[in-house]
């Protein structure tokens, strides 16, 4: 399925094409593995690396409600999934690619179910042990991202 076009919702903003876009990445975890997406090839934003479970924070949610969101519409995972949540510390990632720079919001997220689903966003979704991240095609800041939230 190709990415559908991006209507914004009421008092949501399009970051299309915006330079500077904050966004949400979250890592989720259960029993000390790590659940990751490849992201779907017909995505315009990084095709097919692998990365966490992301979202422009475009409207008026806390971090912890786009969290939330974001892993309902993706994965399929329910708020009483959610056994913890944790905000690392923002940082700036540039992508002179895609002429962005992504002021990034890591999350570490506990959950309690390794049932999950994909949406048209991913091709796939897997568990891996922390020790194996390193050896995938991770979205660029990515690493940031799991050396603040993982002791690996």
């Amino acid at each position: 399925m190709a990415e559908p076009k991006f209507i914004p919702k009421d008092g949501q903003v399009d970051y299309t094409n915006i330079r500077y876009a904050p966004v949400v990445n979250t890592v989720v975890t259960k029993d000390g593995k790590v659940l990751l997406v490849q992201r779907s090839q017909e995505l315009r934003l990084y095709p097919g690396f692998w990365n966490g479970i992301s979202g422009f924070l475009d409207d008026k949610q806390s971090i912890e409600e786009k969290v939330g969101e974001e892993l309902r519409d993706e994965l399929g995972i329910e708020q009483a999934n959610i056994l913890k949540l944790d905000r690392g510390h923002p940082f700036i990632q540039e992508a002179p690619e895609y002429d962005k720079t992504w002021l990034v919001v890591p999350v570490l997220v506990e959950i309690n179910t390794d049932r999950v689903g994909i949406d048209w966003e991913e091709s796939q979704a897997k568990w891996f042990e922390p020790s194996e991240l390193k050896k995938l095609n991770l979205l660029p800041g990515f690493e940031t991202v799991i050396a603040q939230l993982l002791d690996i």
